[in-house]
């Protein structure tokens, strides 16, 4: 199935209830008086996190959804019965954004979450709600509140801990496949990977963490080029970056140069993307010729682009060195969440004493 992380939907809330006009006409009970029900409210639409799909495929067909109406009052004080809320399940990292107003109405980043996107009509009033000492048999009612319609735009920013840069070819599907159970299209040609895709690893039986590869990056992405942006912004979701640089180009090109050229357009496009932390891989070592010395020729790349940060030196296909890289991207993330639940704990404190 193709990765889609962007959808159009029409929403429709449920219409409410009108009220009833009626009277008691019981034999023996000549001023019976005003007896009718209110009606019942509609149904709301809500989208809800699940955690069981990583795709917006479900709504490529299917796109308009609408809740249950208010069934009208009745007789004898009887309340229409309210319309049935819907819920439209949706991935996890999922962005809700309002076309007319292109208003942000939420993010699902939870399991189980749920935001309301299209409220439901409030009931109509009954005639009983209109009886008084000087109006002992009205006959006004008021009608149930019309359906709200919102045209959606959903997007998708896939939610993982690791994300993995690189040129077409550096070696990232075949990383993602040594490391985890996910199976992405490995090939000897660039721009294999067309959609994004997600792997758990797992370090211990509770110890783990998730891993995007995000499809090849070119020059000029920021602008458009190539797959353009259309998949750089899921990496804006992940805790660390994995920079892999393949140390033996196929097309026998500069590795520092690969390096600037994924550099140049993270910064094109966030600055704050640009700092996030990223820890350089030295991919393909097991591809250097015999009489090529690997630590120097590793050397020399580190010392082209200038790199002062955290250097992993892989063959990711023979899975040399991917061990320890997992060890210690866990050992980050585990401190990245505690310090995450740390803060969430302050700011409830914080609320509390209010």
């Amino acid at each position: 199935m193709k990765f889609v992380d962007e959808a159009k939907i029409r929403v429709e809330s449920g219409k409410g209830g009108d009220g009833c006009l009626s009277f008691r006409r019981e034999k023996y009970i000549p001023f019976g008086g005003p007896d009718g029900g209110d009606g019942g409210n509609g149904g709301s639409v809500y989208l809800v996190g699940d955690n069981n799909t990583n795709t917006l495929a479900d709504f490529r067909y299917t796109r308009k959804f609408k809740a249950e109406n208010g069934q009208p009052g009745r007789g004898k004080n009887c309340t229409g019965k309210g319309g049935e809320d819907l819920y439209i399940r949706v991935p996890l990292g999922t962005i809700i954004v309002e076309q007319n107003t292109q208003e942000i109405l939420g993010e699902i980043i939870e399991i189980d979450q749920k935001i309301k996107v299209a409220d439901g009509g409030f009931h109509g009033l009954g005639n009983v709600n209109f009886k008084s000492s000087t109006n002992r048999a009205p006959r006004k009612t008021t009608k149930g509140k019309p359906a709200e319609v919102r045209q959606l735009h959903l997007e998708l920013k896939v939610l993982a801990d690791v994300g993995l840069l690189g040129l077409p070819n550096a070696g990232k599907s075949t990383f993602i496949r040594s490391v985890s159970s996910a199976k992405p299209k490995v090939a000897d040609y660039p721009f294999t990977t067309l959609y994004p895709n997600l792997g758990v690893v797992r370090i211990e039986a509770d110890r783990s963490f998730v891993i995007a590869d995000i499809p090849g990056i070119i020059e000029g992405a920021a602008e458009g080029a190539g797959l353009g942006i259309q998949f750089l912004k899921h990496i804006s979701r992940t805790r660390l970056l994995l920079h892999i640089v393949d140390v033996v180009p196929y097309d026998e090109s500069n590795p520092a140069e690969s390096f600037r050229v994924i550099e140049n357009e993270l910064k094109k496009y966030s600055d704050t993307l640009a700092e996030y932390d990223r820890w350089l891989v030295l991919n393909k070592l097991d591809l250097l010729p015999n009489d090529v010395d690997a630590e120097e020729h590793c050397q020399k790349i580190i010392d082209d682009i200038n790199w002062s940060g955290p250097v992993y030196k892989i063959s990711a296909l023979q899975k040399e060195g991917t061990q320890q890289l997992c060890y210690d991207i866990m050992e980050l993330v585990e401190k990245q969440r505690a310090k995450v639940e740390e803060e969430n704990l302050e700011s409830e404190d914080k609320e509390e004493k209010k």
